[in-house]
């Protein structure tokens, strides 16, 4: 196993850090001792998308951040500064108050485009990475059903992104109490929600986004082209649910096939496999940082606890 890193106390906690342009994160621990993790998380996603990494014995010292303009987090003096690169650099400035010089990355949608282009740059501070519903770059192209020309495919992602300046908030607004409603119905047809709670949780936090800003963050995201992943030289996983239509789980297994080191893991669920299939994502987790072996242990300091 990796060689765990010690948090100075076992509660959540947030706080502040400036990343490299000098744009205000606010970032998140969970305050838990256990092998250093930083989540890269989707786009706008709070940490209660994570219900088994926010529970002080998951075995992980967990860290994240909001992304730029959203989740407390300030908007960069440059609103062009909103490129997979920039959320590479803010990952860093998260890892680095985190006291962390290595660690497991775990990505989701976008995230796992943020987690790969850090490693790129910064293959030494990574010890495995573990990829949910998402691709190391060209996200767009893996948008819809497999089959479809990837041109076709890359524009009806864009078409969407841009729409949800229109559809986001009235959607985001009837998120919870639909979620909330068909659980206490007892909704056979919907993917298992072992949390339901962290379901309303994290709906109530995309309620509350301005959506205009987060359909330009989106929009420059899906302009980071495909990673030549020729570098890594690390444990890779890669999720996908067998429903998603955000990112195809067949894109994903065929980029996981061109990773020497990686393998590719199908869950069912849609592209909120966080929320349905918590369990089978944090023993995947475990698996990777096994597989990432005493060897390639990350050294890891403190967790800050907030200010």
């Amino acid at each position: 196993m990796i060689s765990p890193s010690r948090s100075v106390g076992r509660t959540s906690s947030t706080g502040d850090v400036h990343s490299r342009d000098g744009t205000v994160l606010r970032t998140w621990s969970n305050g838990a001792d256990g092998v250093p993790l930083v989540i890269s998380n989707g786009l706008g996603a709070p940490p209660s998308a994570w219900p088994r990494l926010r529970e002080p014995d998951c075995g992980f010292a967990a860290v994240s951040w909001s992304h730029r303009g959203l989740g407390g987090s300030g908007r960069p003096a440059d609103p062009t500064r909103i490129r997979v690169e920039d959320h590479a650099a803010d990952l860093e400035a998260t890892m680095d108050a985190a006291g962390f010089e290595r660690a497991l990355l775990l990505g989701w949608s976008l995230g796992v485009n943020v987690a790969f282009e850090f490693a790129r740059a910064r293959p030494d501070r990574v010890a495995g990475i573990i990829g949910v519903g998402g691709l190391p770059g060209g996200s767009f192209r893996a948008f819809g059903p497999p089959g479809v020309p990837v041109a076709l495919r890359e524009r009806a992602g864009r078409t969407a992104a841009w729409l949800l300046r229109l559809v986001g908030p009235p959607a985001a607004a009837l998120a919870a109490p639909t979620v909330e409603s068909a659980r206490a119905l007892g909704a056979a047809h919907l993917p298992p929600l072992p949390d339901p709670s962290a379901s309303a949780e994290v709906a109530r936090v995309f309620a509350g986004h301005e959506w205009t800003w987060y359909s330009e963050l989106l929009l420059a995201a899906g302009d980071h082209p495909p990673i030549d992943t020729g570098f890594v030289s690390f444990p890779v996983t890669l999720v996908g649910g067998t429903l998603d239509v955000a990112a195809a789980a067949p894109d994903v297994r065929a980029v996981a096939g061109s990773i020497p080191q990686a393998r590719f893991v199908p869950l069912v669920g849609t592209h909120f496999l966080p929320l349905e299939q918590p369990d089978g994502l944090h023993r995947e987790l475990v698996a990777l940082a096994e597989r990432a072996g005493p060897s390639r242990a990350p050294s890891g300091g403190s967790v800050p606890s907030s200010p």
